[in-house]
């Protein structure tokens, strides 16, 4: 990533490019979740097909102003954001997601590892930017909230009455989807 020529006032030329290094693999990240939640939306198949595929939409969208709004804080940093598919697949540490046509139960499993994943980077990525910019710290607080709102979403179809949850034990996407499908 280039080195900004200028930044926001009172940020020094060298935070504002680490902001938004930060801030670019947050958006690779949030465009890979909004491809996948709507792969999901258009494989989900089953007896809860249309509360799931319902459900993904709206997060579909606020994903996607979830990216915009980075990217326009990458670029108010002095920096060009990124958002090539190309660039993505290169700069992504991640596997891609790896179920096609599969039940509602199934993608939940595997969505839950998904944004175990998302949250856990953008948590860090708030802490490495607390003291750095509060202002792009706050941005990805902000997204925080609605992340793990989103990922409650999704809990809450892999959860017993009991509070057991049903892909505690999963460590890919795979193993989450058998276990999610296992349990009911």
């Amino acid at each position: 990533m280039a080195a900004p020529r200028f930044t926001v006032p009172s940020l020094s030329l060298e935070n504002g490019g680490k902001a938004a290094a930060i801030l670019q693999e947050r958006l690779h990240s949030l465009n890979d979740l909004h491809l996948t939640l709507k792969h999901v939306h258009w494989n989900v198949v089953g007896p809860h097909f249309i509360a799931v595929h319902e459900m993904l939409d709206p997060q579909v969208d606020a994903v996607r102003l979830m990216v915009d709004a980075i990217a326009e804080r990458i670029a108010t940093l002095g920096v060009s954001p990124v958002g090539t598919p190309g660039a993505l697949v290169k700069a992504r540490t991640w596997d891609d997601y790896s179920l096609g046509r599969a039940s509602a139960l199934e993608h939940l499993g595997a969505l839950d590892e998904v944004y175990q994943g998302v949250i856990a980077a953008h948590r860090q990525a708030a802490a490495d930017t607390e003291s750095l910019d509060p202002v792009t710290n706050d941005l990805l607080i902000g997204h925080l909230h609605e992340l793990e709102q989103f990922h409650w979403f999704v809990r809450a179809h892999l959860e017993s009455s009991g509070g057991a949850l049903s892909t505690a034990q999963a460590k890919t996407e795979q193993d989450a989807a058998r276990e999610a499908l296992d349990a009911k």
